[in-house]
């Protein structure tokens, strides 16, 4: 079997998407009672928000919110697409600047142009993948970006699915009158699964997959907030309406490079853990203690950390309490409220 096992069940009849790799949970999707992001609506503008630069919207979901609104007015027709989950109590995320993706093609109606990802760097596939995407959207004003899963896939599965975009992104761009609508949905666990674990995998669809290759038992591990790390140290990672809270500790070791392992540590598991857990945000760490001169070092390994993660995240620095602060985009939602 390869490292990678892709599981597709249910977890209390709602559908979810594991992904296994040397039998550890390495990531998790739920569906969850609210608009999937990339749903995309025809929204109506509802009022201004003065101060903030953006603006509410009626959607059939409810109501959205937009930054960057210049010149829009109230009562106009726009096009819009969720980007995330929305905080308890919020207005969706939304953004005008729609996308249209699938396993191996991106539509980008608002930014022509064809590009791959930097990724492929085979210069004679790279060209083998530009003939692919001149033949499907030569003449078309809209955008293109054929993603990293492109590499090994074969021509006719890329063409495919180009053309699917493509069309989708046609009928949608050209659905611009009438009232508040949805005119597409974000894609399900199983339909993300498909189109973002691209990697060579098992895929398991039988039902009571979760328990019998040690889902369950992980979901269980995660249901609490403390996480062990290497050497006897931990993190403790508490969300809280305002922020989400991690704190690391070294546990017994008492040697004076603790502080420093238990940070490294700590900067290898946090996207695995933040990814699981479904928590976006402003994110806190409150590192051990170790020198000043040692902070290179952790951002350093921070950074490589999430250079492998796939939600954005910007490592925003040190305050003047030496915590470390993070921004994370809120593209999932919390498994505490996935698994209610």
């Amino acid at each position: 079997m390869s490292r990678d096992t892709i599981l597709l069940d249910h977890i209390c009849e709602v559908e979810a998407a594991a992904l296994m790799r040397g039998g550890r949970l390495e990531d998790l999707l739920v569906d969850v009672d609210a608009p999937r992001p990339g749903t995309i609506y025809r929204a109506i503008a509802d009022r201004p928000i003065k101060g903030q630069g953006g603006m509410f919207l009626r959607t059939p979901d409810g109501p959205a919110f937009l930054r960057q609104v210049k010149g829009l007015a109230p009562g106009q027709v726009m096009l819009v697409q969720v980007t995330g989950y929305a905080e308890p109590g919020k207005a969706l995320p939304v953004t005008q600047k729609l996308l249209f993706k699938s396993r191996y093609a991106i539509v980008t109606p608002e930014a022509p142009g064809l590009n791959i990802s930097r990724s492929i760097r085979d210069e004679a596939r790279r060209d083998a993948l530009l003939e692919v995407a001149h033949a499907q959207m030569g003449g078309d004003a809209m955008g293109l970006i054929l993603r990293s899963s492109c590499a090994d896939a074969e021509a006719g599965e890329i063409a495919e699915d180009i053309r699917a975009m493509a069309d989708l992104a046609a009928a949608v761009m050209a659905d611009t009158e009438g009232e508040a609508e949805v005119l597409t949905e974000g894609d399900g666990p199983h339909q993300l699964a498909w189109r973002d674990w691209a990697a060579p995998a098992d895929v398991i669809t039988a039902k009571g997959s979760f328990g019998e290759e040690g889902v369950l038992d992980a979901l269980d591990a995660l249901s609490g907030s403390q996480t062990p790390l290497s050497a006897g140290a931990s993190m403790f990672i508490e969300p809280t309406r305002a922020l989400v809270a991690v704190d690391v500790n070294t546990g017994g070791d008492a040697t004076p490079a603790a502080g420093l392992k238990a940070n490294l540590s700590a900067a290898r598991e946090l996207p695995r853990q933040l990814r699981l857990r479904g928590l976006g945000g402003q994110i806190t760490l409150d590192l051990a203690p170790m020198a000043k001169k040692d902070r290179r070092q952790f951002e350093h390994a921070l950074r490589a950390a999430f250079r492998g993660d796939n939600i954005d995240t910007a490592l925003v620095g040190w305050t003047p309490l030496g915590h470390f602060e993070l921004q994370r985009k809120r593209d999932r939602a919390p498994l505490e409220i996935a698994l209610t």
